[in-house]
Order: C-alpha cells, then sequence, then structure tokens
C-alpha cells in the first residue's frame, strides 16, 4: 500500500517534467534561496511572479539563525492551492528559505545573572562559568527582553542556576535552562604593548584587568599606581603582568655620565665635576669619581646630572 501511495504522489511530478518546452514557457519561476525578516514564508519569497496571491502566509518562517528547505512536493502542493502557474523542471527543485538573526551577548545574560544573584550574596566581579550555554537567537531588528525565572545560588560552593527567558518581536517566548558555577577574580595590571629593559612605565602602557584568581602570581602588580612612572628591569610581553620585584624608581644618573658634584660641610659648600660609576635612581646612592682628585666617593642622586657628597666622605676602595 505504502509503495503504490508513493507512486500516486510521484504522479503529479512525473506528468509535469513531461510537460513541452512551450507549455512550461509560461510558469512562474522558482526562487532557489530566499531570505525572510519576519516569522512567516509568503508566496512570493518561493516563486516569482506569484500572481495576485503573493502575499499570502504560506507556513511559519525558521528560527532567527536558521534555515529550512522546501522540498519538490511541497511546493508543488503550495503553487496547485494558490493558483501559481509552476510546475517542477526536476524532481531536485528545492527552495531554501533563510531568516538573518542575531546571537544575545553572552555578556548580557551575565550581567542579568549577576544582578540576580548578588542579592543572594555572588561577588559581583566573579567570573561565570556555564558550561554549554549557547546564546540565544533573536531576529535581527527586534527589541528583545531577557528575565530570569527560578534562581537559585548556593553560596557555599558558588553554584548557581536559572531558567532564562527570552522575549523579542517575531518569535515565541524562549526558554533555556542556564547551570554554572562563579569563579572568584583579581584584580591585575597588564601590558598594551611589549615594553624593553629600562623603560619607564607610562599610563598608556598598562590596563587593569581582573583575572581568575587561581590564576594569579603571587607577587604581582594589583594597582595602577604600582607601576606608573616605574623603570623595568626586564621586558614585558603584550597582555602579561608585571612582577613587582621587577619595577625600580627610574634612573636620574646614568652610568658614566657627567655630574655636578654638590660638597656640603659645616659653614662650606662647593662644587666639583665627577663620573658617574653605576646609574642611579633620585635618592640612591651611587659611586661618583672625582676628575680633579680621580677619588671615589659614595653620593646621594638629587636629579638628573647633580649629586650630593658629604664632606669629608672617606673614598670608596677600587
Amino acid at each position: 500500500m505504502t509503495a503504490v501511495r508513493g507512486a500516486l504522489l510521484a504522479l503529479p511530478l512525473l506528468a509535469a517534467l513531461l510537460l513541452p518546452g512551450a507549455a512550461r514557457a509560461d510558469l512562474a519561476m522558482l526562487r532557489p534561496h530566499a531570505v525572510v525578516e519576519d516569522a512567516a514564508i509568503r508566496l512570493s519569497d518561493l516563486f516569482e511572479d506569484a500572481g495576485p496571491n503573493a502575499g499570502r502566509v504560506v507556513g511559519p518562517a525558521p528560527a532567527p539563525g536558521r534555515r529550512i528547505v522546501v522540498e519538490t512536493a511541497q511546493l508543488y502542493a503550495i503553487a496547485r492551492a494558490h493558483g501559481v502557474m509552476w510546475r517542477p523542471l526536476t524532481a531536485a527543485d528545492t527552495v531554501v528559505v533563510e531568516r538573518p538573526g542575531r546571537a544575545v551577548p553572552r555578556d548580557e545574560v551575565a550581567d542579568l545573572l549577576r544582578g540576580e544573584f548578588g542579592r543572594l550574596g555572588l561577588d559581583p566581579a566573579a567570573e561565570l562559568e556555564m558550561p554549554g550555554f549557547q546564546p540565544p537567537m533573536v531576529p535581527l531588528s527586534s527589541f528583545t527582553q531577557l528575565s530570569l525565572e527560578q534562581p537559585a545560588f548556593e553560596a557555599a560552593t558558588n553554584r548557581f542556576s536559572a531558567t532564562l527567558v527570552v522575549v523579542a518581536e517575531g518569535m515565541p517566548t524562549l526558554r533555556m535552562r542556564i547551570a554554572g558555577r562563579a569563579v572568584a577574580t583579581a584584580a591585575v595590571v597588564v601590558a598594551t604593548r611589549r615594553l624593553g629593559l629600562g623603560d619607564v612605565v607610562r599610563a598608556e602602557d598598562l590596563r587593569l584587568v581582573r583575572q581568575r584568581s587561581e590564576r594569579v602570581r603571587p607577587g604581582v602588580a594589583t594597582d595602577l599606581g604600582q607601576v606608573v612612572g616605574k623603570a623595568l628591569r626586564r621586558p614585558v610581553a603584550e597582555g602579561l603582568p608585571f612582577a613587582l620585584v621587577d619595577l625600580s624608581a627610574p634612573a636620574v644618573i646614568e652610568r658614566n655620565a657627567m655630574v655636578l658634584m654638590m660638597i656640603d660641610g659645616p659653614g662650606i659648600s662647593m662644587t666639583a665635576q665627577g663620573r658617574a660609576m653605576a646609574s642611579a635612581a633620585r635618592g640612591e646612592t651611587v659611586p661618583v669619581m672625582n676628575l680633579a682628585s680621580r677619588s671615589v666617593v659614595e653620593a646621594e642622586a638629587l636629579g638628573p646630572g647633580r649629586v650630593r657628597v658629604a664632606f669629608g666622605s672617606v673614598p670608596v676602595s677600587r
């Protein structure tokens, strides 16, 4: 019986394929690919020159971001039901109907969860793990509203669950279950570009990000003020954190630079020319050679090209 029914359904298609070319010349043309913007498929989406019924709805559109294939037999039935002069040219004549869509941003869903679970004890800076979460699709230009049903949060385990409700124009209300875990994060200062040895870090060279606490190494900078204006003792690659041990005050005296030695003592003040034997930051001690006596004394770096030597300082052994 099944074979007989299949043969009967195939008779109209076979008859259409046997039509002479002259008879097929006046038939409506099929649209092999259709893009629909709303929730319905219309006759004009399937056929060109569909006639006076072109705007008639013939079926529901696919969900946003999805596509369906209207098969040959179904197209033939639609054409006959709505008075469209169309016959299939081959048994493979189909129409792919596609409906564009956009994904609801994951961050919007995460912000909604944080706002709801924050009242239940969730750390607002926590990172939310949502295994298997697929952002829901909505029509391109539709107004979308998100809400939660049955929210639950366990502070002891940081586990959460809820039903996400998506209401958008042109689609049925969507409900999807979400479950996951909140992970603690910590603030970390990272470089926005590669920085070399001795570079002085500027405000535009860094930014503050949050990373999982379990991945943050001890001893890294957690505040911008710890890094801005500091010199690097080793290079830092873009996106990597700053280790506090790799930061120092910038040098105001460079090694082998000529400096003005200001010699102070009770009732006496004099100056001399010297050469710095090492680099030093402001306030640090640096060995300086007096160019007149060739002796080396300890001096305090005051600023670029200036050091202070206490009167009567003992020469440093070389």
